[in-house]
């Protein structure tokens, strides 16, 4: 399923769009719980795969990756067992340029579509690696990974921030693949008391600078903040109110009436 061309029908057709966050592995019904969010109304679903140094994570997220790992889940193993879900919608992993590397470009991008993986979020992979290629041990830089996935069709979503001068923002739009993603705040990810004041001013100004899809992700905590998001992208992500559950013994069922209520305040707004 192409990713970008999912949302847009979906925006196309007056949809917020809510894209829920599960970390892959998460204890023996994590497959049930992606299952179960995308019953209750998700429009993607962003896996994350666990790694031991997640730079861009907060507190719910790296303890999720914790027990993940220390269970026995490994990058292999997460997208191999994605080819046992049919949901209907596009799934699109999260995880850090290390994994990647160590598996090989061309490899790691065919993985994911021989399990019927759409995307991939790389957040510590900036826009001229991605291209580029990143050196390594021995200073030459391998084929990129944006050739990788697009030769295997996967669409790679970038990650715009706060900071991003204009010029950069639209470089960063036109080579995204799948959506645009705009952090929302400056910091790692992790629950919010309240909207960040940023999240609209991020908003408005991907939406200015492209066509494609702009989510809202990062600090996202409630139906409420995600609705007051929405009103200046076309929808957002939800990761660690989610995982937060997961982590507190919560299963596919409290996981799905959580992104209910996400998809409910979305529709009803």
């Amino acid at each position: 399923m192409n990713l970008e061309t999912h949302l847009r029908a979906q925006r196309e057709a007056g949809r917020k769009l809510l894209v829920p966050y599960v970390t892959g592995g998460l204890g023996t019904a994590w497959l049930d719980v992606v299952r179960a969010v995308a019953d209750a109304g998700a429009d993607a679903i962003e896996i994350g795969i666990p790694f031991s140094d997640p730079v861009m994570d907060g507190r719910i997220i790296q303890e999720a990756s914790r027990r993940a790992i220390e269970i026995g889940a490994t990058p292999a193993g997460i997208i191999a067992d994605v080819a046992k879900v049919d949901i209907g919608i596009p799934l699109v992993v999260m995880t850090y340029y290390n994994p990647v590397q160590h598996y090989g470009h061309e490899r790691f991008a065919a993985s994911l579509t021989a399990s019927g993986i759409d995307g991939a979020i790389l957040p510590d992979l900036p826009l001229d690696e991605l291209v580029g290629g990143r050196a390594g041990d021995d200073g030459v830089a391998p084929g990129s990974w944006a050739d990788a996935a697009d030769n295997a069709g996967v669409e790679t979503v970038l990650l715009a921030a706060l900071t991003t001068p204009e010029d950069r923002l639209a470089a960063i739009c036109a080579r995204s693949r799948g959506f645009v993603y705009g952090v929302s705040l400056l910091g790692v990810t992790g629950e919010r008391a309240k909207l960040s004041e940023g999240a609209l001013e991020m908003g408005r100004r991907l939406k200015a600078a492209t066509d494609k899809p702009v989510l809202l992700g990062v600090g996202l905590s409630t139906p409420e903040q995600a609705v007051a998001a929405s009103q200046a992208a076309d929808g957002v992500i939800v990761g660690s109110a989610l995982v937060r559950r997961l982590l507190e013994g919560g299963g596919p069922e409290q996981a799905g009436a959580l992104v209910a209520s996400f998809r409910q305040g979305l529709d009803t707004a």
